[in-house]
């Protein structure tokens, strides 16, 4: 209506008829004042980029806010939201990838990887991450700067002796670290399955290699890191985040956390 009303230099009435539009709803102004969801949707939305409209929607709701859906969408298109960069979708067919037999249980298969990144003096690290593929949890990240097959190793040990979890099946790349012998003898000695991906096809470690983009860009794109001590303390606070507060919609928009608790409810009924 604007536009037609500028360019053609016509009346409201004419305007409105032409666009078959009342002129109660050309005039109408809302009175609702929006502007403490508004600035909490932004605020949401600056903290955690990956996040998108239907996940803080979900957050929203979990503070105690009142609103539908269509209304946090109005309010994240309007703000321009929707327009923020995103990463670019793989266009590489993966319809002729190994079958693999599907997570039904916590444990039963767990995806690992190594994510690099730097300090602010340009000194590399690098952070070894574990998800277990059925619940979405973290297990673990393990943050150094030369880590190798020893220390996959001594993650895998403090797990078992301080949690008691060993998975039957670990999903891996290729790399040195995966393939070494000592890594190699501690899934001998543990009855776990190594499951390596095919050279040059990170298509098959799917769940890994979606948790370490939100891990770079949540995470590690965000923060500055002065030292080691500093990198593993940002991390592991974005860990406990990640499993205690950030919804996943294949979890049915629940954490992990809360995903697990509801399996173990489940089986005591």
């Amino acid at each position: 209506m604007a536009y037609l009303l500028a360019a053609y230099r016509i009346g409201v009435r004419r305007g409105c008829h032409l666009m078959m539009q009342s002129r109660t709803v050309y005039h109408y102004q809302s009175c609702r004042d929006d502007r403490a969801l508004t600035r909490r949707i932004r605020e949401i939305a600056e903290t955690r980029i990956r996040y998108g409209c239907q996940r803080i929607h979900i957050l929203l709701r979990r503070e105690g806010w009142r609103v539908n859906h269509k209304k946090t969408y109005r309010i994240y298109c309007l703000e321009g939201l929707n327009l923020r960069t995103k990463r670019p979708r793989r266009h590489v067919t993966a319809r002729h990838r190994r079958s693999r037999p599907a997570a039904t249980a916590v444990d039963q298969c767990w995806s690992m990887d190594f994510v690099a990144d730097n300090l602010f003096n340009g000194r590399r690290i690098r952070a070894l991450t574990v998800v277990d593929n059925f619940s979405r949890e973290c297990v673990a990240i393990e943050v150094g700067q030369g880590l190798k097959g020893e220390d996959v190793v001594g993650v895998m040990e403090r797990l078992k002796h301080q949690h008691g979890r060993v998975p039957e099946r670990i999903q891996t790349d290729n790399g040195s670290e995966f393939i070494s012998k000592v890594m190699d003898k501690w899934a001998y000695e543990n009855g776990v399955v190594m499951d390596f991906s095919r050279p040059g096809k990170p298509t098959d470690n799917a769940f890994i290699e979606s948790f370490n983009g939100s891990l770079r860009d949540e995470c590690l794109n965000v923060h500055w890191f002065l030292s080691l001590e500093d990198a593993c303390e940002k991390i592991e606070q974005w860990r406990q985040e990640y499993n205690r507060e950030r919804p996943h919609s294949s979890l049915n928009n629940r954490t992990p956390e809360e995903f697990i608790r509801s399996l173990q409810k489940s089986q005591d009924l």
